[in-house]
């Protein structure tokens, strides 16, 4: 690994240093009773437009996001950019169900899917389904966040080898875990605010800065192989490519909003009608996510692969190190800092909401549900509070003992397992005409399927479904979702006439659906 670059690092030291002071004076914004669950888990519900933007913008766009969408670039070309497509896809549907979810969770106070769940279908099991989906899928996200975090500490020079390199990362999350407990989720809100500026200055800065000193994306672009610039052609009998691109970019869409830390978000708005704007305003983040893609055909054609100052950080982190290598390449030491600690709150704006996405469903839909079923409010935030905890330490143990490899693996899974929750979710939204254990029976063999069609895979989300001669590769979650929800709609009816209807069992009515 290349030397210490004290510059950078004292940049990003400040900055980390102003996001921790953020995070704990964030207690005291729009002060609230944190004592109450729905305000440390939910902010209260009292961000406006703007907030709800920046917050549902820092929890989606992800550390992560911002190295391996352009490592995926780097490494495997085109393909990469199904991000584009697949985050404007997911915002009409956000803008179409979730305004109707976040009415009806208002009304009745509901704080997690696994509470609108329980009360439209009045079944604990299917509420329990939702919710050990939505903590398990959102485990190796967390993880994730650490590995763009261990990414930028390492390409500021201090070697991720041994307890000494893993020391900034646990002093991090120490940080991350502090001002979580204290300020619930206006912490993240607030930092969320400073990430996504440092975030957006640092991709407008690289897409104007980076091609001047490469000679212009003529010459971006005629440097990068010609397999990486366009999907390859489907040979005789298979749609290859198109049908692995397309049906990643659909099955991501209709997942993004189910995972529990974007519900988090989109409840922790004011009103419907913030949410239905975010839903016009989001697409913005769509634009940012193209540029940065590109900055993977960059890294290609700025040759940082072959440059041996950086071949310890290619060897420890393989193609997610292209971008810091970029950076480190083409800009000054301060700028350095700056892009970095981007990355680096952009780590923990989304680990801490999906912490407390996590510890809100484990207290309301298990520990609630099924072990203190009348805890006083201090109780139930307390809960929470320490379940977040667990949850942050957990994912920072998976990550410093487990080889990172294994968190993206089930990352991959979390797609498969959280989309299954799908037919009860956004069908609840628009008809309570679905039988609830019809409903669990499509949620457990659509997950069962999906982890085998995965595994026999080799842990890829990509999966050959064999149609006579003809071969059709998809996304694993979208063929899975699809047998799911076809399974609820065939044994409706046969449950119904076997038990009864149960549409007695709904808490809430037609119109609590809309304003």
């Amino acid at each position: 690994m290349q030397h210490v670059d004290w510059v950078a690092l004292i940049v990003f030291v400040l900055l980390f240093a102003f996001i921790t002071w953020l995070g704990f004076a964030a207690a005291r914004w729009r002060r609230g009773d944190l004592d109450l669950l729905h305000e440390w888990g939910l902010g209260g519900r009292r961000f406006g437009t703007v907030v709800t933007w920046f917050l549902i913008g820092g929890d989606l766009y992800t550390a992560y996001t911002f190295i391996a969408v352009p490592a995926l670039a780097f490494g495997a070309g085109a393909v990469a950019f199904f991000a584009v497509p697949y985050t404007i896809v997911a915002y009409p549907i956000f803008f179409l169900v979730f305004p109707r979810i976040w009415y009806v969770c208002h009304k009745h106070g509901y704080i997690t899917a696994g509470d609108f769940v329980r009360g439209r279908f009045g079944n604990r099991w299917l509420a329990l389904a939702v919710t050990v989906t939505g903590i398990v899928a959102t485990m190796p996200y967390i993880a994730l966040q650490l590995v763009g975090l261990q990414v930028v500490i390492g390409g500021l020079g201090i070697s991720s080898a041994g307890w000494g390199g893993d020391l900034p990362l646990i002093i991090a999350f120490v940080i991350l875990a502090a001002f979580t407990y204290s300020s619930g989720l206006r912490a993240p809100a607030s930092i969320a605010i400073v990430k996504d500026i440092l975030i957006y200055l640092t991709a407008f800065t690289a897409i104007v800065v980076i091609p001047i000193e490469l000679g212009g994306f003529g010459k971006i672009f005629a440097a990068v192989p010609p397999p990486k610039l366009l999907l390859a052609v489907p040979g005789a009998g298979t749609t290859g490519a198109y049908s692995a691109y397309a049906t990643l970019a659909v099955g991501s869409a209709l997942a993004l909003f189910l995972y529990p830390h974007s519900m988090t978000g989109i409840l922790a708005a004011s009103s419907g009608g913030a949410v239905r704007r975010n839903a016009a305003l989001l697409p913005g983040y769509s634009l940012m996510l193209g540029l940065l893609a590109l900055l993977g055909f960059f890294a290609i054609a700025a040759g940082v692969a072959s440059m041996p100052e950086y071949a310890q950080g290619f060897k420890e982190f393989g193609n997610n190190f292209a971008v810091p290598a970029l950076f480190l390449h083409s800009f000054p030491s301060w700028f350095v800092g700056i892009a970095f600690a981007a990355v680096g709150i952009g780590a923990l704006v989304p680990a801490a909401i999906m912490s407390i996405a996590a510890a809100n469903l484990y207290t309301r839909n298990i520990h609630r549900e099924f072990i203190n079923r009348n805890p006083t409010d201090r109780q139930e935030a307390q809960m929470a509070k320490v379940v977040s905890l667990v949850v942050k330490f957990g994912a920072l143990v998976f990550i410093l003992l487990i080889p990172t490899q294994y968190a993206i693996y089930l990352q991959l899974l979390g797609g498969i397992w959280i989309i299954q929750t799908l037919p009860a979710v956004i069908g609840g939204a628009y008809t309570r005409w679905f039988n609830d254990w019809a409903l669990l029976v499509g949620w457990a063999v659509g997950t069962v399927l999906g982890t085998w069609m995965a595994a026999a895979a080799n842990l890829t989300p990509i999966y050959p479904l064999h149609i006579g001669s003809f071969t059709f590769p998809g996304y694993t979650a979208l063929f899975t979702v699809v047998l799911n929800l076809a399974l609820a709609i065939v044994l409706t009816p046969v449950f119904n006439a076997l038990w009864g209807g149960r549409a007695s069992l709904d808490e809430t009515a037609a119109a609590d659906y809309r304003p």
